[in-house]
């Protein structure tokens, strides 16, 4: 009864145009998805391999000048960097999760007339939206404060 109200309400429905425009979105999303989640895993390699040079590279610039005392530094900077190398990716998956769902459900819904898994598509389009926008103010959020702090700072020294 609810869904004869809505459908009546607002009169709206999914045409061949709009139909059309949705699979290409669906398309554009799952290619977009596949490509950053092949990123994700590029950039966790990438992280690895940058650790495990700044670890060597470090190791033999400190047997060169001949300070041992210092490898712990360059195992805890290799360590470090590819532990933030691994949350940059974690914190990229789930958009990238929410966008494969969504072009995968959309693609499912239109092709069968589902309206329970278009209903799901929607969903996790809202929650692609929400997760990046939530990213968004954490990371205005870091800036003002580094700002604050910057400023803080040279107003201090002068």
């Amino acid at each position: 009864m609810e869904e004869t109200q809505a459908s009546s309400l607002f009169s709206l429905s999914i045409d061949p145009l709009t139909k059309a425009h949705l699979l290409e979105t669906a398309r554009w999303a799952r290619f977009l998805a596949i490509m950053g989640m092949i990123s994700l895993a590029l950039m966790i390699v990438f992280g690895v391999v940058y650790s495990i040079w700044i670890s060597s590279t470090m190791d033999s610039m400190q047997n060169r000048v001949g300070f041992q005392s210092q490898k712990m530094y360059s195992t805890g900077l290799a360590a470090g960097s590819a532990f933030l190398f691994i949350i940059m990716a974690a914190v990229g998956f789930f958009p990238l999760l929410y966008m494969f769902r969504f072009a995968s459900q959309m693609r499912t819904a239109l092709y069968g007339n589902d309206q329970e898994k278009l209903n799901a598509s929607f969903f996790n389009l809202k929650r692609y939206f929400r997760y990046l926008g939530i990213i968004t103010i954490i990371g205005i959020g870091i800036w003002v404060i580094w700002l604050l702090v910057v400023g803080v700072a040279v107003f201090s020294l002068s």
